[in-house]
């Protein structure tokens, strides 16, 4: 007897959820998604605004994009993401739709339901898929684990008090507690 295959999901399928419900989409597998609390969006509000005054400060060419914001990993039908923020250096990836590729720099928020998910699945598929930079904030234990997929050793885990700096910005560091206060 052979066991039950499990189904497997594309792009139209998160197109066509109802209005309101949001989801990501790895591998085919598709990851229902609970609305943020407060903290969480007063985080990603905060460092949108703080990256976004950095890069327009120094004239770059990066853009900076909060949630909801489709990221399309790879070039399939399989792979649909919404980053807290993303932030995406080379304009040619830039469509009507989102991101086609992956960002330079993706920060997520976990959230107290399922943390686990940042810290494994999407934490592959963000190595796998090119990301440069990657940030799991948590805000249940004021902890920012930063990876740093250029440079290994450069990963490392901080508190919210910590000057963190950015790995694709060198002259940048953010300290998450004076953006909160």
């Amino acid at each position: 007897m052979s066991l039950p295959q499990e189904k497997i999901y594309t792009t139209k399928d998160i197109y066509a959820l109802p209005d309101g419900q949001r989801a990501e989409l790895i591998d085919g597998r598709m990851y229902m998604m609970a609305p943020p609390n407060t903290k969480h969006q007063q985080i990603v509000s905060e460092l949108t605004i703080t990256i976004g005054n950095y890069i327009r400060s120094k004239g770059g060419n990066c853009k900076v994009f909060p949630a909801p914001f489709a990221v399309f990993l790879t070039e399939d039908e399989l792979n649909y993401v919404e980053p807290d923020i993303s932030v995406i250096c080379d304009k040619n990836r830039l469509t009507e739709k989102g991101c086609n590729g992956a960002p330079d720099w993706v920060i997520e928020v976990t959230s107290p339901s399922n943390p686990q998910h940042d810290y494994g699945v999407k934490l592959f598929k963000y190595r796998t898929a090119g990301v440069r930079e990657y940030w799991i904030v948590n805000p249940q234990k004021n902890t920012v684990t930063v990876f740093d997929f250029e440079n290994e050793t450069n990963s490392n885990q901080y508190s919210f008090e910590d000057n963190i700096s950015v790995c694709i910005y060198k002259d940048l560091s953010i300290n998450i507690a004076d953006s909160l206060s």
